[in-house]
């Protein structure tokens, strides 16, 4: 019932429409691109509850107020203090390994602001804990989610971040201005 509402409300109310051809696998790191707007975080729930998969996410730790941190925490959300240097990356790659199943989204820019350097932290989670990146991309222009593409890091963040940004080259976000994928 709760599938077919959040369809209805997605892909026929709000007009977009996805195109899927990866598995979900039982551990993975969803990267999820590209990240200009608020309104991502909206569609990326609604897309979870019409497409029934259960994923969580990181965000900063100032929305966890209340009443929003308790609906963001029910939600899969983990507040994150970007203020200290803590080896979160390591520490979010060891619960990956230990875990049955492991589904965490993550922005590589970091922000909804342009920004040239995408961050490394989704790359090594994954990395360390032997597990898939699946690239999703929202084009806002196309009214489109996509992933139909999923890299195994190697280890050489250099090589490997050349093919994630091609996949994400040319998708519009809700601010395209604020995407800079070079």
């Amino acid at each position: 019932m709760k599938k077919k509402l959040f369809s209805w409300l997605l892909y026929k109310v709000m007009g977009w429409k996805t195109e899927l051809s990866v598995e979900f696998p039982d551990k993975y790191i969803l990267a999820l691109a590209p990240h200009t707007s608020n309104w991502d975080f909206i569609l990326g729930e609604l897309f979870c509850l019409a497409e029934d998969v259960r994923i969580g996410f990181m965000m900063k730790k100032d929305w966890f107020f209340w009443p929003l941190g308790p609906i963001f925490r029910a939600l899969g959300g983990i507040p994150v203090n970007r203020t200290k240097n803590t080896s979160m990356t390591q520490a979010v790659a060891d619960a990956a390994k230990e875990a049955d199943k492991f589904a965490l989204c993550i922005t590589p820019e970091g922000t909804r602001k342009a920004v040239k350097h995408w961050k490394k932290g989704f790359y090594y989670i994954a990395y360390n804990a032997n597990i898939p990146i699946l690239l999703i991309s929202a084009d806002y222009e196309k009214k489109l989610i996509r992933c139909t593409k999923q890299i195994v890091p190697s280890g050489d963040f250099d090589k490997d971040i050349v093919e994630i940004k091609a996949y994400f080259k040319g998708v519009k976000g809700k601010k395209p201005d604020n995407f800079i994928c070079e």
